[in-house]
């Protein structure tokens, strides 16, 4: 999921997607230890988009909100 499509999304949503995510990835985890994980990358993506959820959320609960790219 894009960051632009998180940011666009509500606090109630974010926190589901991120329950969503963290249940994915404990499924991925047990999967890969089973050593019936078919494409390894995919934790790598659930974690990176924990990650980006986490951080809009505590931009939210700050209140910062990004203006357009930086940098």
């Amino acid at each position: 999921m894009k960051k632009s499509q998180l940011r666009d999304m509500s606090i109630v949503e974010l926190e589901a997607q991120l329950r969503d995510d963290v249940t994915a990835l404990e499924n991925l985890r047990f999967q890969k230890a089973l050593q019936q994980l078919e494409n390894p990358l995919k934790i790598r993506q659930v974690r990176r988009e924990i990650a980006q959820i986490k951080t809009v959320l505590h931009e939210a609960k700050l209140g910062i909100e990004r203006q357009g790219k930086q940098g």
